[in-house]
């Protein structure tokens, strides 16, 4: 245990020492305008560099991403079946599948299932 505690030590103080010299000895500095400006194939921007975004767009993905994991969270579901309690098996699936239509018709009802917007 001791052994662990020493080499720990050791290691955060040489990734300290590295990091240190590193910021110390590099010949970057912050005030280089040719650094700080937005790069387009040479020239100065037409235009700004920020492009407006949807955030429709935004709450569309996150929905996706939402129903992507509660497939990734049923597929296991139907695996362990065979294994596992019927009873016990059947009221978790329940549950989660009443959660899950719960929350679809909550996204329905607020409007955000509509692309017409």
């Amino acid at each position: 245990m001791f052994s662990i505690i020493i080499m720990a030590t050791i290691l955060i103080t040489i990734a300290s020492i590295v990091m240190i010299l590193a910021s110390t000895l590099s010949k970057k500095t912050l005030t280089d305008r040719e650094k700080c400006s937005p790069f387009e194939c040479g020239f100065d921007p037409k235009s700004s560099s920020r492009l407006p975004f949807s955030l429709r767009f935004f709450l569309i993905t996150i929905i996706f991403l939402i129903f992507d994991v509660e497939i990734a969270l049923i597929l296991p579901m139907i695996l362990i079946i065979s294994v596992s309690n019927l009873l016990v098996w059947t009221s978790t699936s329940t549950i989660f599948i009443i959660i899950l239509i719960i929350g679809l018709y909550h996204e329905w009802n607020q409007g955000m299932l509509n692309w017409s917007n």
